[in-house]
């Protein structure tokens, strides 16, 4: 298997081998055909025989991390192939400033999310239009709140304020605060129901102008955290406006914002389908995805089955789910130290 340097090609046969012996065992008839080494973990492909059954593949999950000596391993689907991927132990971050220095150059309005599968970086270019909005959805601990402002503050590095605004939506006001620094912000984050709720109409108002006057520039990320929280407020504005109202100007800047240069990146912990409105959820043609607590969590949040999401392994392991095409990937973050750097120099 061509997996990595010679150093570790024992090993990573030795666990191939372990693999094929694993499913041998349950009459399973697959090989393995390969694989690739990221900074997180190890994935090996498997390339099971005609008339293989998947499922039972799926359901050898834990003696296939006993096997691996792992903590845990994760199977999932990719094209024709099963794919085992199993955490390193030598696991390494990926920091954003670091990555954006590796770039020779990145497109406009372009996102830099962190490193592929295959090691390179992960771009996301906004106004693409199998991308436009973008929902990320993750359990506490998965990285959900570090990935949106790795992907806010990388746009911000590449693009000057005169094509690029930010509004920022964070009812914990947490996770959004250091970016309210940013020169591209277009005020202080949005964290009580009138100040959400002046800043939806606000945007509104602006995509209507830019509706009418046919013009798109400068695009405007709308960047919501917590979003199920937002969607929960209630009698806002001591009961001048329900909370219903918030939904319908999401829904509205979900379906009609591409047009008018606005783009909304929504993150949630859970994306249930009763919670979050079917117009709003079928306008998010682009999802990351971290760990989620359980199968269906992770079909809510992929729109697919058998993702494998609720097998991530958290602090910033995500899957990109557009176009049709599912990439694992680990996310980029900015440490403290970097903030000073990245800020300066804008």
């Amino acid at each position: 298997m061509a997996l990595a340097t010679a150093t570790n090609q024992d090993i990573l046969n030795m666990q191939a081998d372990r693999i094929e012996s694993v499913l041998a065992s349950h009459r399973v008839r697959a090989r393995v055909e390969g694989g690739t080494v990221s900074p997180r973990w190890v994935r090996f492909n498997i390339s099971p025989a005609l008339g293989a059954r998947i499922a039972t593949v799926r359901n050898l999950s834990e003696e296939l991390a006993l096997a691996l000596g792992a903590q845990d391993v994760r199977v999932a689907r990719a094209g024709e192939e099963l794919t085992v991927e199993m955490p390193r132990p030598d696991a390494e971050p990926v920091r954003l400033l670091s990555l954006m220095r590796s770039l020779a150059s990145i497109p406009p309005l372009t996102a830099c999310l962190g490193v592929a599968d295959d090691g390179r970086p992960l771009l996301l270019r906004l106004p693409s239009p199998d991308v436009a909005h973008v929902l990320v959805a993750g359990t506490t601990g998965s990285g959900k709140t570090e990935l949106m402002r790795t992907l806010i503050l990388s746009l911000a590095m590449t693009n000057r304020q005169s094509k690029l605004q930010i509004a920022l939506i964070d009812p914990k006001r947490r996770g959004f605060g250091p970016l309210a620094g940013l020169p591209h912000a277009l005020d202080d984050v949005a964290s009580t129901p009138d100040a959400i709720w002046a800043l939806l109409r606000k945007l509104i108002m602006e995509m209507e102008r830019r509706d009418h006057d046919g013009i798109t520039s400068p695009h405007i990320v709308v960047a919501v955290d917590e979003l199920l929280d937002v969607l929960a407020i209630d009698g806002m504005g001591g009961g001048r406006t329900p909370g219903k109202d918030v939904e319908t100007a999401l829904t509205r800047i979900a379906q009609r914002g591409r047009e008018a240069g606005l783009h909304l990146v929504a993150g949630a912990q859970k994306p249930s389908s009763a919670v979050i409105g079917p117009l709003l959820k079928a306008n998010f043609p682009t999802r990351l995805v971290g760990r989620v607590g359980s199968s269906e969590d992770a079909r809510v949040a992929t729109g697919l089955a058998g993702s494998g999401a609720e097998k991530l392994l958290g602090r910033g392991d995500f899957l990109a789910v557009a176009a049709g095409q599912t990439v694992r990937f680990q996310a980029a973050w900015t440490p403290a130290q970097d903030w000073n750097a990245i800020i300066s120099k804008m």
